[in-house]
Formats: structure tokens, sequence, C-alpha cells
């Protein structure tokens, strides 16, 4: 039989707070964490706003010394995945740390790092680099990082697969686990692209919403008749993933089971998904089979609903043709309107949000959404969040280049 895996911790760094629960108590009140850029100057530039996160203390999770040779998509990596590992109780436990390893999402790496080196070059030559720019800015090392905080020495390894990356971090883990490889894998995603050359070439893709700015809560408007683009966000969602057997032998409290998940490539465009939703259907239908459930059992989507005219009605169109009928019954909401779009740390975030919606029965809302747009018509939960009785939840995440992962989460039964 193949082995089981559940979620035994969870940890979240994010725009609406610097813990799971500040965060998800902020989504169920349909709060918004968008506002104006404080990194840098942003004069010069069309857009003016993102979802930032504030006043993280990395003292609590790192010694400060560690702290300096990490850039922030680390920070909030190592934050996030000492959140869960204390939540899991395994800093009770006795286990074996050679059969624990991390698989972590990320799209970009130490984006703010490489644009602090290219300025130290321009202006003081090769030799003003810091010796520490290559460590700081490589994507692995937040994986890396982890591993050290923790004492980990099990598998190791960064996902790149764009805006999906947290989501297929964490079918990668529990595929480990299932393949008897590890017992427990830390699992999901960060990101920290707020910065110059980030805000500045997604700008001249002309994938961020330039609307609102003197309104910086309205803009983030996934599935309405008024969405001009995502807005950018940062943060990381982390879970600790674990064989079942090793999970009930030492007691631990099980928050719920992974179900399946799936991953698929479009093969169609560098940044568009496919018009017709088919290679994000498929990755729904692959996902629900890897978990052995029927359509009908899912009532809830964390959908990937980016606020892009792009995006939000091929993303219906999929959900449309994986469910079928059952698609109108759903629940689907986007909390990317009020935390932002975290890019390769998304997939983490917003499973967290399925599984929080899944254990306390309550579905988040999409915030901002007044009028829906053509071709979006499900019950995307506008405005206020609702209480449903779940059995099942699924979160999905479309990246560039055409990547779709989903994962799937489902009540936990002994």
């Amino acid at each position: 039989m193949r082995r089981r895996v559940v979620v035994t911790g969870m940890g979240m760094v994010s725009a609406l707070g610097n813990t799971v629960e500040e965060s998800w108590q902020a989504m169920k009140a349909g709060k918004s964490g968008i506002g104006r850029i404080t990194k840098f100057d942003t004069t010069d530039f069309p857009v003016h706003i993102a979802g930032e996160v504030k006043n993280l203390d990395t003292s609590l999770y790192m010694d400060d010394k560690d702290a300096r040779k990490m850039a922030p998509f680390s920070h909030f990596a190592v934050a996030a995945a000492v959140q869960a590992y204390q939540q899991s109780g395994l800093e009770q436990s006795a286990y074996d740390k050679d059969r624990a390893g991390i698989l972590v999402g990320n799209g970009i790496g130490g984006f703010d790092e490489f644009g602090n080196a290219a300025l130290k070059l321009f202006e003081k030559g090769p030799n003003g680099i810091s010796p520490l720019a290559i460590p700081k800015l490589i994507s692995n090392e937040c994986a890396g990082n982890v591993a050290m905080r923790l004492g980990w020495k099990g598998p190791t390894a960064v996902v790149c697969t764009a805006c999906a990356s947290g989501t297929d971090a964490i079918t990668m883990a529990a595929d480990m686990i299932r393949a008897g490889r590890a017992d427990i894998m830390v699992a999901g995603g960060t990101e920290a692209a707020i910065t110059e050359v980030s805000i500045g070439g997604f700008a001249k893709l002309t994938a961020l919403t330039t609307e609102f700015a003197d309104q910086p809560q309205k803009a983030s408007r996934p599935f309405d008749k008024d969405r001009a683009g995502f807005v950018m966000g940062e943060g990381a969602g982390i879970i600790i993933l674990e064989d079942y057997e090793h999970a009930k032998a030492r007691g631990a409290k099980i928050i719920c089971e992974f179900a399946g998940g799936a991953m698929t490539g479009d093969a169609y465009h560098l940044t568009s998904p496919t018009p017709e939703g088919t290679g994000a259907a498929k990755a729904f239908t692959l996902a629900l089979a890897d978990a052995g459930l029927e359509p009908t059992d899912i009532g809830y989507i964390n959908a990937h609903g980016t606020s892009t005219p792009v995006n939000d009605p091929s993303e219906t169109k999929a959900i449309k043709l994986a469910f079928g009928e059952h698609a109108y019954k759903l629940k689907v909401s986007s909390t990317k309107s009020m935390h932002a779009h975290a890019l390769g740390g998304a997939g983490g975030i917003e499973a967290i949000v399925a599984i929080k919606a899944l254990t306390e029965n309550f579905v988040p809302p999409t915030i901002n959404l007044d009028q829906a747009g053509e071709g979006c018509d499900l019950d995307y939960v506008p405005h206020v969040g609702q209480a449903v009785e779940l059995k099942a939840v699924m979160s999905d995440s479309l990246g560039f280049g055409g990547h779709n992962g989903v994962v799937c989460f489902k009540k936990y039964e002994a």
C-alpha cells in the first residue's frame, strides 16, 4: 500500500501577518495587506503598490549573525519553517534527521541582492561586490538555510516553476515520502520580489496593475470586470508533511491529510496560459485521481486568481472542464485579493489557506469582486467569507511558462 502523508505543522509570513493565525484571521475578515511600496522610491516607476511583509522579527527564528548572511526570501522561508516545526511537535520528538528533508519552491531568488551587486559593480567595480552576494542571492539557499536551521540532512532542494513553485514543491515532497525516500519533509514556497528590477520588469510585461494607485486595497480584483493586472506580494508558506505511521508513532497532532497532487505543462506560451484552460484542467483531473477522490468530494478551491485579464477566465474554464456541473456548486476564492501575489511563495501560502478552510469549515472571500468579468461565472465568494462544511479542498497555481500545479487535502480520519 502507498504510504499515507499527513500535515503536522504550518508556518506563514505574508502581507497580512507574520504567522498563520494572524494572516488567516485577516483573510476571514476580508482585510487587505496591500499598500504603498516602502522598500524603494517608486517615483519613476509606473507601479507604486504591493503586498509587503511588515515588521518581521527575524530574531524569533534565527541568530542575528545568520540573518545577516541571508536575503529576505530566505528569512521568510526560515521563519515559516520554524513556525511549522514548532507546531509539529518535532522539537520534543525523537526522529532520524537523515530521513527529514526540505523542498521549497522559489521563482526568482534574491533579486534584491542581485540588484545590489550590480549597483556595486557599476559604482565601484568588481572589488565592490560583497563576498556574500552569491550565497545570498542564489535560489537554492532558501532550502539550504532551512536545512541548516533545523539540522535536517535528508533530500534538500528548491523547485523553480515560476508561480507554481510552492505548489509543486508540496506535491514533490509528498512523493518523496510516498516513495520511502524520507519520513518528514518541509514543503512550500517563498519569495521576496518587491524590488526595483522585479517591479520594473513585471511592469514592462504589463502584468502588474497600475490602477487604484490611490486606493491600494482595491487594486487586486480577481475575477472582477475591472481587474487590470496582478499586485506583487511577498512572503512564505511552509507545511510539515509526514508519513502517517511516523506521525502516529510519535503521537503527533495531525492537522489534515495530503490527498493528492499533480503537475502539468501547457507547452503554449512564455507567459500566458492556454486560453481554454486545458493544461490546468488536466492538473485538476490528475490530482483528483491521485487523491482517489471524485469531483463532487471537493467543496472549495483556493484559486490562482491573479486578477489579470488572461488568467481569470482561463482558470474558470479549467475548473469547469475538470469538474463539469459540480463547478457551479464549488466555492472558489482568490485570497490574492488580500495578500497579493507572492509568486513562488504563493502556492505555499495558499495551500495553508485551503487547509485552514478545511479544518475550520470556513471559506475566505474574494474581496473587491463587485461585478464578475466576462467568462467568470462561478461562485467566487465575493466580499464576505462563508461557513461551509468541507470534506476535501484544493489549491492551484499556474506559472509563467505553462506550469500548472494542484494540491488536494482532505480531513484526517484515523
